[in-house]
């Protein structure tokens, strides 16, 4: 499994989580699929284009979304990945 393989089927996750929860949905939607790398997938949420100063959202994040989303990523691709978020 590598980056290109789970971007190629990244809206299949983001869809079975909109199924499931929207709420879960939107905390991912905008995510940036950065490294696939020693099974940790990393999420990168910067848009300097929403927001004038510096953000991180990761410390108000919700771990049951992360495993709502762990979850999803099994369901889709049979791996369950560490997410680290940036």
């Amino acid at each position: 499994m590598d980056l290109d393989q789970i971007k190629s089927r990244w809206n299949e996750v983001l869809d079975l989580l909109l199924e499931n929860n929207r709420i879960i949905w939107l905390a991912f939607f905008d995510a940036r699929l950065v490294s696939f790398e020693n099974n940790q997938l990393t999420l990168d949420f910067a848009d300097s284009q929403k927001f004038a100063n510096p953000h991180d959202f990761k410390a108000s994040r919700n771990p049951a979304h992360t495993q709502a989303l762990i979850d999803a990523i099994t369901a889709i691709f049979g791996i369950s990945p560490t997410i680290i978020e940036r």
